[in-house]
């Protein structure tokens, strides 16, 4: 029987490698774009024509000469990497040579370079195959301008395949987004149909530069913490180059490091959050990628932080060793596989805390100041709320010794036995007493949940057999007592000392899962609005809530402090107003 296993043709391979890589509008962007990153452009001019598929990419990096130019489009050219061994330490962003190539397969191609210092620009046009068909001098900036023209021109069955040029556009602005936040340096104009689009100014950090791309999150929403961390223990000594001031991660240093960098911008849970899971992004080296594991690492943190069926804003992005790194997962490379998975998941656990957390280390810079109790003081002299004093035999304190505790938080009174005042060096706050007393003891349920034998037992009425499954699947010890009677012998540690216990026991039967019920005992133990408060307690509560590990929310996803900085109380109170004749004087 003949053989029917034959070597496809050289413009077939040629075909399926440029359908891997160039499927879209989006990806042949993202193919041009990391390439001029690559060169380390600071400046990226995209310009769009999506009714004539045509695409223009100038940059304004390092450039290419003569001969780099007669050779960028042959098949599997790159600057990038060498051998083999190469693969397994990959810097940047593109590296297999495959983008230009394609593209002369599936379009037109043109590129105008002149390498920085040189004093000639030169224009080549490329034919099927990379083949150069034109090559002139020109007169051009320091940079490379590549322009695509009737993309799938070949393949027009290509083009009725896709989705419609709205949805392209869209897909081709989120590339971009994703890109930017993963090089906030640098800056970005977008053209479509020879009128400006959207542009993206550069900004230091990528915090800085989100609110660009979500207008509706604040500067002020968001937590950004950049860690030096150590390299996993099974690491090679080829560990990564320390990123640049501007954090771009393909930068090449000139020394090497046994760190790896985490750079992570959170919005804050009290104050933003999304409908669905769609801005929870893990970059790494400077590129987005599609890592499940490392995604449900970012939920499971904010988990009982958010409210019910919300999602966090988490942008994620390591800078580590290439060798912990396979990129060859994908064509598109956005999906990898990552050595040491646990141990990052366990690193990315740790940065999200701290970022939750609220410290004097992330509270915000101000000059220390004692004008808040001041104010406060005054007010309580001519008003009547609570102001819990401390010991009046105490020599007055020094201004000094009125600084916020080592915790950074100081509380100054209870207003309407529900709201405990607190001042801090940037202003002060407000917080609700019984949600900050229900995370300190949610998280202490969490971490130490205790069921206490309780004598005599607690009876409760007419169960279902569920509630019955319930209380047993949390570990309480329930048996019959009697006709339509069940007797539960342990109990949650909190509860022991409530008279409402029964009516909290018949609460954690009606469903849910060990967290749940944790929730529900810490909700029914802790402090009620309305009970007063001295100073000792306000101030011991504070401290047991400024240690927990999110303390900006409850359980149940509500914010606990309303903050009113010192610099919004100047503002409000017009301290910057100069006196004078304009006020009447």
């Amino acid at each position: 029987m003949a053989s029917t296993i034959q070597a496809l043709p050289t413009e077939v391979v040629y075909l399926i490698t440029a359908g891997e890589v160039i499927d879209s509008l989006a990806s042949v962007v993202r193919e041009l774009v990391e390439n001029s990153l690559d060169a380390g452009a600071t400046r990226i001019v995209v310009s769009l024509w999506p009714q004539q598929w045509r695409i223009r990419v100038a940059d304004n990096g390092c450039g290419m000469n003569l001969d780099d130019l007669q050779q960028a489009a042959t098949a599997h050219s790159t600057s990038k990497i060498r051998s083999s061994a190469d693969l397994w330490k990959i810097n940047s962003l593109g590296f297999r040579g495959e983008a230009l190539h394609s593209l002369t397969t599936l379009a037109d191609l043109e590129i105008l370079s002149r390498p920085l210092g040189g004093n000639l620009g030169w224009r080549i046009i490329y034919g099927d195959g990379g083949k150069v068909v034109q090559v002139e001098a020109t007169a051009i900036a320091p940079g490379t301008v590549v322009t695509v023209s009737h993309l799938f021109g070949n393949c027009s069955s290509r083009r009725q395949g896709l989705p419609t040029t709205a949805q392209q556009m869209k897909a081709v602005q989120a590339t971009i987004h994703q890109i930017a936040m993963c090089h906030p340096h640098v800056t970005w104009q977008i053209w479509q149909n020879d009128r400006q689009w959207f542009t993206i100014c550069p900004a230091a950090t990528t915090g800085q530069l989100l609110p660009q791309i979500l207008p509706q999150v604040r500067q002020g929403d968001l937590q950004e913490i950049k860690l030096e961390i150590p390299n996993p223990p099974n690491s090679c000594t080829d560990a990564i180059n320390r990123v640049s001031p501007q954090y771009s991660c393909t930068d090449a240093m000139n020394r090497v490091s046994p760190h790896s960098a985490l750079n992570l911008v959170v919005g804050l849970p009290d104050r933003c959050h999304r409908h669905r899971p769609d801005w929870v992004r893990v970059a790494i080296n400077g590129r987005m990628v599609k890592t499940p594991e490392l995604e449900q690492t970012i939920l499971s943190a904010f988990h009982r932080t958010l409210p019910r069926d919300r999602y966090p804003i988490c942008f994620l992005h390591l800078a580590i060793s290439p060798d912990q790194i396979n990129w060859n997962r994908n064509p598109a490379k956005t999906e990898i596989y990552l050595n040491e998975i646990i141990y990052w998941q366990e690193q990315i656990t740790q940065a999200i805390n701290q970022a939750l957390s609220i410290s004097s280390n992330n509270l915000k810079e101000a000059v220390h100041t004692t004008r808040v109790s001041k104010l406060l003081k005054a007010a309580e002299a001519k008003g009547s709320y609570n102001f819990n004093s401390q010991n009046p035999n105490e020599n007055p304190k020094t201004p000094n010794s009125s600084l916020p505790t080592p915790n950074s938080l100081k509380a100054v009174a209870q207003v309407s036995n529900t709201y405990i005042v607190v001042e801090h060096s940037g202003g002060m706050w407000l917080v609700e007493q019984h949600i900050a007393h229900e995370r300190v003891l949610y998280e202490q349920l969490c971490d130490d949940w205790q069921l206490v034998p309780v004598e005599p037992p607690i009876i409760l009425y007419q169960l279902s057999p569920a509630q019955v499954l319930q209380l047993q699947r949390i570990g309480l010890d329930i048996e019959p007592f009697g006709e339509q009677l069940w007797a539960v012998r342990n109990i949650p540690a909190p509860l022991q000392q409530r008279d409402d216990c029964a009516e909290a026991i018949l609460e954690l039967s009606w469903g849910g899962d060990l967290q749940t019920a944790q929730v529900a005992v810490a909700c029914r133990s802790a402090i009620r609005n309305g009970t007063p408060m001295n100073q000792q307690e306000m101030q011991t509560l504070l401290d047991n809530w400024q240690r927990t590990r999110n303390p900006r929310t409850c359980p149940h996803g509500r914010p606990i402090y309303l903050s009113l900085e010192e610099s919004a109380l100047a503002r409000f109170f017009r301290r910057n107003w100069v006196i004078g004749k304009s006020h009447g004087i």
